[in-house]
C-alpha cells in the first residue's frame, strides 16, 4: 500500500498557483508568493490557521507548455492568468499536489512578498471550482489513496520489474557519490526505508529535470506509468555523471563535488536536490577563491582573516544574505595589490625632458620631482612624499600630477574630493551595513592594480563636514608618512601599507584646510603666470591643442604673438590659462566656419576691401588672399567683441582720496582701488564694500594713526583733530565681492592721507602691507601674485614691506626689471613713496636706539 494512503486531505482546498517549479508528493519546495490572490490566501489561511487541515493547500504549477501556441487555451498548469470562470471549467480533470505549509516567512524588500516552505503530501484532481476571489477554492478528489498494491503485485509482473530496476538505478546513482559526506549517507539509508512506490516522486524532485518532465511525472496517476516516466530521467542523470567523471579523470569516490546536495525537506523526513552543474560550479569557485587567497601574497594578518572568512563561507548556505557579503569581501581582498608594484623609471635626464615638454615654467614643482627621483636612486625604500600644490585655478596643478606619474612610469589615479562630506568616502563603511563598500583610497588601489601609484587628491581644500563625520579628519591617517604604512579601512578591517603611494593634493588656498591636515603635507605654491609665460604656453600647448580639437591645421589658421598678447591683456584677467584657452577655441570655431564654407578671397583685393567685405558677410576675419587665415587685431575684435578689460588706473586717480592696493585671491593677484570722501558730520567713519572684520580693523587703525600724527603731517586744518565736524566714508569698489585679509592697511592710510591733505596719489603706484598703531609696516603673504597683478596693470612702482624683500626671488627677472620696488618698514616711507615729491613732515623723528 502506498505510504500516502494514511493521509486524508480536506475535500475543499485553497489553490496556490506557482510559477517557478513543480511540487511532487514527498518533496519540499520553497515558493515565492507575490501576486494578490496568493498573498490573500497566505494571510487568510496560513497566517491565521491553527489546525493541521488549515495549513494544507493545493499547489497548481503555472508553467507554459512550449508545444502549444500562446493563442491556444491554457492548460490548468497555466490557468492562473485566466480571468473567467468559464475557462476554468475546461480543466477540472487536471492534477495538482496537496501540500503542507511548514514555514511562512514575510519580507518587504524589494517588494512585499512571502516565502513558503511546502512539503508535498499527495496528488489530487480538481472536480469543481467553488470560488475565484479573494483567492481560489476548489472541490478536489484525492488520488494517491486509490492506489492499492500488495507486496505480491509489486513482486510479480511488469510493475515489480520496473520497481526493482528503478531501485537499483537509484542505488547506483547514490553509489557514485562520496559516502563520507553525511548527506549522501543519509540519502542511502532513505532508499532502504522509503516504500518503493514513493521513489519516482522523490528521485524526480531531486535530480536535474525540467519543469515539463516533472509535470509528466505529476500527471502519471498510475504507478506503473509513473515508473516509466521517471526511469529514463534517472538513467540520464547517471550517464551524465559518468561522462563528467570521465572528463575530469577522477574516480567516482574521489570527487566530493560531482553533484551538489541541497538540504531541503522530504516526506516523511528530508529532501536532497542533486544538481551536478550549478553547485559544482560554486564548489569549484570556492576552491578557486581559496587558491587566489593563498596566492595573493598578502600579509599574515590579512591572510589569517581571509582564511577564517573562507572557512565560514564553506559552511554557509547560499540562501543566507551574509553569503554574498562574505564572498564580495574575499574577492575584494584577493584583488587588492598587497605585494604587486610597478617599477619606477629613475632616469633623471629623461624625466627633466618630459616635464619640460609637458609644462612651461613651474620650476619649483619640477625641481621637487627630480629631487625625489634622485633620492630614490640612492635609497630604494624611500617612502612616498605627501605633496600639496596650492595655487589659483587653471595653472596646471592637476595636469602636473598626471605628468609626474608618467615621468615615474607609475599608474595614475585621481580622486575628486570637492564636496565630499562623509568620512566613509575615505575610510569605507563597516561590513555590518547593507551595501557597504571600501573607501576611495582602497577602491583606487584596486582600480590601478599596484601598491605604488600616484594618487591625486583633487580640491582637498573643498572638503565638507556633515553628520556623517569629517572627511578631512579621516585623511589624517592617509596623509601621515609615519602612520599610513598601516592604514585601516573600515570595510577591510585589516591594515594596508600606503607608504609607497605618492600622494599629491591640490588646493586653491590653504585657509580652509584644517591645520592638522596641512601640517602633514609639504606645501608647494603654484603662482599664476606672467604675460610672457602665458604667451609661451599658448603657442606651445594651447593653440596646437585647440587646432587639433577643431580639425584645423597651422596651414589654415595662424595666431601671431601680438594677437595672443591682446587676448591675454584685453579679454582675460586670470592667473591661469583656462579663459585664454576658451578664447582661442572661439577663434578656431569662427575659422572652422570659413574653412567649411570654402572661404576664398581674390588676390586682387586690397586688405581694406577684404576687411569691408568680410564685415558685410559677418565673418569677422580679415583673411589673406589664401590660406592660412591670420588673426589680426581687427579680426580679433570682430570675433571676440570689444575688449572686456581695459586699464583705467590713471582715470581713477584724478581726485584726492583714491589709492591702489594689491590683494590676493584664490584666482590670483588683483589690484584693488580704495576710495574715501569727507562731508560735514560728527566725526563718524562709514565703511562699505562688503568688508571682513580684518579690513574693518585696518580702517580704524589707519584713522587712529592719522589723527594721532595729524600735526606732524600738517593735516590739522586749523583744529587739533582733522575729523572734527567731519564724517569719513571709506569705500572699496566691486561691492558684490567679499573682501578681507591683512594687506590693506598701508593702502587705507595712503588713501585717507590723500583725502585729508588734498594731494593726489601717484597713478602708477600700488602697495600692500599691514600696519600697527605705532606706524610700523608688517609683512604679508602672496607677494608674487600681487606683484604679477601690478605688472599686468602696467604699474611702475610697488610698495611692499621691508621684511617681504626676500620673496622677490620667486618673481621672474624680466618682471623685476620692469618695476620699481620700494621696501618700507614705517608709514613715513610709504607716504613718501606714494606721493610725488614725498609727503612733508614738520618735525623729523629721531631714531630711538634700543638699549637691549
Amino acid at each position: 500500500m502506498s505510504s500516502n494512503s494514511g493521509i486524508q486531505i480536506p475535500s475543499r482546498l485553497p489553490l496556490l498557483c506557482t510559477h517557478d517549479g513543480v511540487l511532487l508528493p514527498g518533496s519540499t519546495m520553497r515558493i515565492s508568493v507575490d501576486t494578490a490572490r496568493n498573498m490573500q490566501l497566505v494571510k487568510s489561511r496560513l497566517l491565521k490557521g491553527t489546525s493541521l487541515k488549515s495549513t494544507i493547500i493545493g499547489v497548481i504549477p503555472n508553467t507554459r507548455d512550449p508545444e502549444h501556441d500562446s493563442d491556444e487555451l491554457p492548460s490548468l498548469h497555466r490557468w492562473v492568468c485566466a480571468a473567467s470562470l468559464l475557462y476554468l471549467h475546461f480543466f477540472l480533470l487536471s492534477i495538482g499536489t496537496a501540500g503542507l505549509a511548514v514555514q511562512v516567512v514575510g519580507s518587504n524588500w524589494p517588494k512585499p512578498h512571502y516565502t513558503l516552505l511546502i512539503t508535498g503530501l499527495c496528488r489530487f484532481r480538481m472536480t469543481k471550482l467553488l470560488r475565484e476571489k479573494p483567492f481560489l477554492v476548489a472541490e478536489v478528489e484525492q488520488l494517491d489513496k486509490l492506489e492499492q498494491y500488495t507486496e505480491g503485485d509489486q513482486a510479480d509482473g511488469e510493475l515489480g520489474e520496473l520497481s526493482q530496476r528503478f531501485y537499483q538505478a537509484a542505488v547506483q546513482l547514490v553509489g557514485m557519490l562520496d559516502m563520507s559526506v553525511p548527506v549522501v549517507a543519509k540519502l542511502r539509508r532513505l532508499l532502504d526505508s522509503l516504500p518503493k512506490e514513493t521513489l519516482p516522486d522523490v528521485l524526480a524532485s531531486m535530480i536535474r529535470t525540467s519543469n515539463k518532465e516533472k509535470l509528466q511525472v505529476l500527471d502519471a496517476v498510475d504507478l506503473e506509468e509513473r515508473f516509466k516516466k521517471a526511469l529514463p530521467l534517472l538513467t540520464r542523470q547517471i550517464e551524465g555523471l559518468k561522462l563528467l567523471q570521465k572528463t575530469r579523470k577522477l574516480r567516482p569516490d574521489d570527487d566530493k563535488r560531482v553533484l551538489a546536495i541541497r538540504k531541503g525537506g522530504v516526506f516523511p523526513g528530508r529532501q536532497f536536490s542533486l544538481d551536478e552543474e550549478g553547485e559544482d560550479e560554486d564548489g569549484d569557485d570556492t576552491a578557486v577563491l581559496e587558491k587566489k587567497v593563498k596566492a595573493a601574497a598578502m600579509p599574515e594578518a590579512a591572510l589569517r582573516v581571509c582564511l577564517k572568512e573562507l572557512k565560514r563561507l564553506k559552511k554557509m548556505p547560499e540562501s543566507m544574505p551574509e553569503y554574498a557579503l562574505t564572498r564580495n569581501y574575499l574577492e575584494m581582498m584577493v584583488e587588492l595589490p598587497w605585494s604587486k608594484s610597478s617599477k619606477d623609471c629613475l632616469d633623471i635626464r629623461a624625466a627633466r625632458v618630459l616635464l619640460d615638454n609637458d609644462h612651461y615654467a613651474m620650476e619649483k614643482l619640477k625641481r621637487r620631482v627630480l629631487e625625489y627621483l634622485a633620492v630614490r636612486q640612492l635609497k630604494s625604500t624611500l617612502k612616498g612624499p605627501i605633496l600639496c600644490f596650492v595655487g589659483p585655478p587653471g595653472v596646471g596643478k592637476t595636469s602636473v600630477g598626471r605628468s609626474i606619474a608618467r615621468t615615474l612610469g607609475r599608474e595614475f589615479h585621481r580622486i575628486a574630493l570637492g564636496g565630499v562630506c562623509d568620512q566613509s568616502d575615505i575610510r569605507g563603511h563597516r561590513r555590518t551595513y547593507v551595501g557597504s563598500m571600501p573607501g576611495r583610497i582602497i577602491n583606487g588601489l584596486k582600480t590601478v592594480g599596484v601598491n605604488n601609484p600616484v594618487f591625486l587628491l583633487d580640491e582637498v581644500d573643498k572638503l565638507g563636514k556633515s553628520l556623517q563625520g569629517d572627511p578631512a579628519a579621516a585623511l589624517l591617517e592617509v596623509l601621515d608618512p609615519e602612520q599610513n604604512h598601516s592604514f585601516t579601512d573600515h570595510y577591510l578591517n585589516v591594515p594596508f601599507d600606503l607608504s609607497q603611494v605618492l600622494f599629491i593634493a591640490t588646493a586653491n588656498t590653504t585657509a580652509t584646510i584644517p591645520p592638522a591636515l596641512l601640517d602633514r603635507m609639504e606645501v608647494l605654491q603654484v603662482p599664476g603666470y606672467t604675460q610672457e609665460e602665458k604667451v609661451e604656453i599658448a603657442h606651445r600647448h594651447l593653440i596646437p591643442h585647440q587646432l587639433e580639437q577643431h580639425g584645423l591645421t597651422p596651414q589654415q589658421l595662424q595666431i601671431p604673438q601680438d594677437t595672443t598678447k591682446d587676448i591675454i591683456s584685453k579679454y582675460t584677467r586670470e592667473a591661469g590659462v583656462r579663459s585664454l584657452e576658451r578664447k582661442i577655441g572661439a577663434i578656431c570655431r569662427a575659422v572652422a566656419v570659413k574653412v567649411a564654407e570654402g572661404h576664398k578671397v581674390s588676390r586682387a583685393e586690397s586688405p581694406a576691401e577684404q576687411h569691408a567685405e568680410n564685415k558685410e558677410e559677418g565673418s569677422g576675419i580679415t583673411a589673406p588672399p589664401e590660406m592660412p587665415i591670420v588673426i589680426d587685431p581687427i579680426a580679433l575684435k570682430d570675433i571676440l567683441g570689444p575688449p572686456v578689460f581695459e586699464m583705467e588706473v590713471s582715470e581713477r586717480l584724478t581726485l584726492p582720496g583714491v589709492a591702489i592696493g594689491l590683494a590676493w585671491t584664490p584666482m590670483g593677484g588683483e589690484i584693488m582701488f580704495v576710495e574715501a570722501s569727507r562731508m560735514e558730520g560728527e566725526g563718524q567713519l562709514t565703511l562699505t564694500g562688503q568688508l571682513g572684520d580684518v579690513m574693518k580693523e585696518s580702517a580704524h587703525l589707519a584713522i587712529s594713526w592719522l589723527r594721532s600724527n595729524a600735526k606732524t603731517y600738517l593735516l590739522t586744518n586749523g583744529s587739533a583733530d582733522p575729523l572734527e565736524g567731519t564724517d569719513i566714508h571709506l569705500h572699496f569698489p566691486a561691492g558684490a565681492v567679499t573682501k578681507d585679509g591683512p594687506s590693506a592697511g598701508v593702502t587705507i592710510v595712503t588713501c585717507l592721507a590723500s583725502l585729508l591733505s588734498g594731494r593726489l596719489v601717484r597713478s602708477d603706484v600700488a602697495m600692500t602691507g599691514e600696519i600697527t598703531l605705532r606706524g610700523l609696516v608688517l609683512p604679508v603673504g602672496g607677494i608674487k601674485d600681487k606683484v604679477l597683478a601690478a605688472h599686468r596693470a602696467s604699474l611702475k612702482r610697488v610698495i611692499i614691506p621691508k621684511r617681504n624683500e626676500k620673496d622677490l626671488e620667486e618673481i621672474p627677472p624680466h618682471v623685476r626689471a620692469d618695476l620699481d620696488f620700494v621696501f618700507a618698514s614705517t608709514l613715513d616711507e610709504v607716504l613718501n613713496a606714494a606721493f610725488d615729491g614725498g609727503f612733508p613732515a614738520a618735525v623729523s623723528h629721531p631714531q630711538v636706539v634700543s638699549k637691549l
